[in-house]
């Protein structure tokens, strides 16, 4: 196991069978989910090079797939738990990025030259785009499901920007109940804390195989990289399964953890 989950934000995980034999498991679903015409008239863009799938992989509650469950390494950090939406289905293509339906130059010039960074949670609204805290996670998991070379849009992160973007939301929210941080507009102290992370934080690549995995702060700042001219990969892409649960914690534990 790498990383340190107070000081850089992330853990992650060595290869483990248990965790290999549920990426096989996701990994047979996954092909289904991303050849299916409806889920890809849904989830694919970016110009066919990237298939969003948020909550397209059918894991249970539990975590389990195909009756594969949440792999014990995982299990022995985050606990067990009944309450998992199904996985997120993430695949990039050789290619990725390419514009999006509907993103400006500016978001465009973010997503492949800032790896579309950002902090999960936090939904951008109208024209121009506002940011509210709309979702509130425990953790993110990644689960890689199939095996590519490291320049193959691995995951990105920057070790230590979650103090910086969690202090930022306990500014913009720390005096106002729970129940109202939907409404309030973060953008500004958001892209604030979002520019010094770039600032002072190492842009760090998180390349994993089946049989790994990543845990993530839920105040991380991460992304996707571009896909590399030289990279290589099977048809299948680059797949990664990611469960975002829910925090069962009230507003201000959260945001204070």
């Amino acid at each position: 196991m790498i990383g340190n989950w107070p000081d850089c934000g992330f853990i992650r995980f060595a290869w483990h069978p248990e965790i290999f034999r549920w990426a096989q498991a996701a990994r047979d679903i996954g092909r289904s989910v991303a050849s299916d015409l409806s889920m890809r008239a849904t989830w694919l863009q970016c110009e066919g090079t990237w298939f969003v799938g948020v909550d397209a992989l059918p894991s249970d509650p539990f975590g389990s797939v195909s009756a594969v469950p949440l792999p014990e390494p995982v299990k022995s950090w985050i606990g067990a738990r009944v309450d998992l939406h199904p996985a997120q289905l993430s695949i990039t293509y050789p290619g990725y990025p390419r514009p999006r339906a509907g993103e400006s130059e500016a978001a465009f010039r973010y997503r492949r030259y800032r790896d579309a960074a950002h902090m999960d949670g936090l939904i951008a609204e109208g024209t121009p785009k506002w940011r509210f805290l709309r979702e509130r996670h425990d953790w993110i998991l990644g689960l890689p499901l199939t095996e590519t070379t490291s320049g193959a849009s691995p995951l990105v992160v920057w070790p230590g920007s979650h103090h910086i973007l969690q202090q930022a939301m306990i500014d913009a929210l720390g005096g106002v109940p729970d129940a109202e941080w939907s409404g309030v507009d973060v953008t500004d102290v958001y892209q604030a804390a979002r520019k010094r992370v770039f600032s002072e934080c190492t842009r760090t690549p998180l390349f994993t195989r089946p049989g790994e995995g990543v845990l993530l702060n839920p105040f991380m700042l991460h992304g996707v990289a571009p896909w590399q001219p030289t990279a290589q990969a099977s048809g299948d892409g680059r797949m990664v399964a990611y469960l975002r649960p829910a925090s069962c914690e009230s507003g201000p534990t959260w945001l204070r953890q």
